[in-house]
């Protein structure tokens, strides 16, 4: 997939050095298609990662993705440079009259609190009340799925005894439904929260269909209303040395921090960390282009 980024994002040169097709600006003027208008709320601390991140997972289909980076103006960020923010995000004001084909929101650190402590949260639950008639199809990672199911459904968190982190087995159910064709029965993919939503609650809403899940982990892939909602509770587009980056910066802050489940060869933090999820992450970012913002969304915006 040529993904359309602004010229000069940082991002742009890693990607093209890892032989991804990245098209700036000038070569997508030249080019008589209507790309897809993907929206990525990113609420990361450190965005240039997640940007990369998210990036690089859809960059596996034929279609052209032009995509926008929005932030939140309601929390001023400490890890990212201001000049950074201003160059390449918008905000919801400046975006509000304009309509999109896909919407991503990230997860964010925030789980430890309560969703109306966090000093973003009336932003966050406007910026979902807009999606609802501005975008085809949001997708919600990590904290962003457990704010989607309380804002939407009331359903909410509950803190763990311990910090799920590393790479757990989920297994398919609903396999007619297209966000996980291609899958298979039992897959991998990366977690790392503090808190979760209830699977007895998620099943038990009528709204919601669980399309994956797993005994540890819970509920990890869940839909409503044919695709226009779309959560999912791990992080799949994380690469191949985030949660080792995760696991030495909590050890060096002093934290109670284990090694990540299922990760390290051996559990041994020294070793090359195994890339056991690529696949299924690659197969749902692709699933869910085609199938539920490409196939579904009007071609005049």
């Amino acid at each position: 997939m040529p993904i359309k980024t602004q010229s000069e994002l940082p991002a742009k040169e890693i990607l093209e050095n890892e032989n991804i097709f990245v098209m700036d600006e000038n070569r997508a003027l030249h080019q008589d298609i209507r790309p897809l208008q993907v929206l990525i709320l990113n609420i990361m601390p450190i965005k240039q990662d997640t940007e990369l991140q998210l990036l690089r997972a859809l960059s596996n289909t034929p279609l052209q993705v032009d995509v926008t980076f929005m932030n939140v103006k309601s929390h001023i960020s400490q890890n990212t440079p201001a000049s950074h923010l201003n160059k390449f995000y918008t905000t919801l004001d400046e975006v509000r009259d304009l309509k999109y084909d896909g919407m991503i929101i990230t997860g964010a650190p925030v789980e430890d609190i309560s969703f109306e402590e966090v000093d973003y949260w009336e932003e966050i639950c406007e910026i979902m009340d807009w999606a609802e008639e501005h975008v085809t199809s949001t997708l919600h990672i990590c904290w962003a799925a457990q704010a989607g199911f309380y804002h939407y459904y009331g359903i909410n968190k509950r803190q763990f005894p311990h910090k799920l982190f590393g790479i757990y087995e989920h297994v398919v159910s609903n396999r007619k439904i297209p966000l996980v064709r291609g899958f298979d029965d039992i897959f991998l993919a990366p977690h790392s929260r503090h808190t979760e939503t209830p699977a007895e609650a998620i099943h038990a809403c009528s709204e919601l269909t669980v399309l994956a899940e797993s005994e540890t982990a819970g509920v990890f892939l869940a839909i409503a209303e044919n695709g226009k909602k779309i959560f999912v509770t791990g992080h799949p587009e994380y690469d191949r040395y985030t949660l080792r980056n995760e696991y030495f910066r909590d050890l060096n802050k002093g934290l109670d921090i284990q090694v990540p489940y299922n990760y390290f060869p051996d559990d041994d933090p020294e070793q090359r960390p195994l890339l056991q999820w690529r696949g299924h992450s690659n197969s749902l970012y692709c699933n869910w282009l085609n199938y539920y913002v490409y196939q579904v969304t009007p071609y005049d915006l």
